[in-house]
C-alpha cells in the first residue's frame, strides 16, 4: 500500500510536536482521585487523548491508498506493455527468424553434403569401372603381343631348324660323295698295289657303290 506524501508530513510534525511539548506536573488536590484530576484537565484544554494507529492500517488513508496503487498499476502496466513485453517479443521473433535461418542452412548444408557424396561416390564407380576396363585391354593386348612375339619366335627357330636340317643334308651328301671319291681311289690304290696293275675305274665304283649300299 502506498500513502501520500502530505499525509506522512503531517504525521511527523504531529510526532515531532507532541516530543517537544514539555511534560506538566500538576498536584492533584487532595481527596481528588488521579481519573477526576485527569478528566478535568482535558476539559480545560478540549484535548482528547486517542490511541496511536499506524498511517497504512487507517482506514480513513484507504482511499487514497487504492487511488494510487490503481495508479501504479496502470502505469507498470504500461511500461510492461509498450516497452517491455515489444523488446521481448521482438528479441523472441529475432531469435526465431535467426534459428529458423540456421535450420535452413543446415538442411541446404546437409543436401549439398549429400548431393557431393552421391557424385563421389558415383564418380569412383565409374574410375573403376575406367580401372577394370584399362586393365583388361592391357591384360588382352600384352597376351595378344606375347602370342605374337611367340608365333614369330616359333617361326624363327622352324626356319632355323628347317635350314639346320637343310645344311646338315647337305653337308652329310657332300660327305658321303667325298667319302665314295676317297674309297674309290683308296680302293684303286689297294687293288694297284696288291695287284700290281691298273683296274677299270667303273669297276671299283660299282664295288663301293654295292658295299656302301651294304652298310
Amino acid at each position: 500500500m502506498f500513502v501520500s506524501s502530505a499525509h506522512a508530513a503531517s504525521t511527523t510534525e504531529t510526532i515531532v510536536a507532541q516530543s517537544e511539548t514539555p511534560a506538566h506536573t500538576e498536584t492533584v488536590a487532595p481527596g481528588t482521585t488521579p481519573d477526576a484530576h485527569a478528566a478535568e484537565t482535558h476539559t480545560e484544554t478540549g484535548v482528547a487523548h486517542e490511541k496511536a494507529v499506524f498511517p497504512p492500517f487507517d482506514s480513513s488513508h484507504f482511499a487514497s491508498q487504492i487511488l494510487w496503487l490503481a495508479l501504479t498499476f496502470a502505469v507498470f502496466y504500461l511500461f510492461l506493455s509498450r516497452v517491455v513485453l515489444p523488446r521481448i517479443g521482438g528479441i523472441i521473433e529475432t531469435r526465431r527468424d535467426r534459428i529458423a535461418t540456421d535450420i535452413d542452412q543446415a538442411a541446404r548444408m546437409k543436401q549439398e553434403s549429400d548431393d557431393a557424396l552421391a557424385a563421389y561416390e558415383q564418380d569412383l564407380a565409374d574410375a573403376k569401372k575406367k580401372a577394370g576396363s584399362i586393365a583388361q585391354t592391357a591384360h588382352d593386348e600384352a597376351k595378344a603381343k606375347s602370342d605374337a612375339e611367340q608365333a614369330k619366335i616359333s617361326a624363327e627357330l622352324e626356319k632355323k631348324l628347317s635350314d639346320a636340317e637343310a645344311s646338315i643334308s647337305a653337308i652329310k651328301d657332300k660327305a658321303m660323295k667325298e667319302v665314295g671319291t676317297i674309297a674309290e681311289d683308296t680302293a684303286a690304290e689297294i687293288v694297284k698295289k696288291i695287284v700290281g696293275g691298273t683296274v677299270d675305274k667303273a669297276s671299283i665304283s660299282a664295288a663301293v657303290k654295292a658295299v656302301r649300299s651294304r652298310a
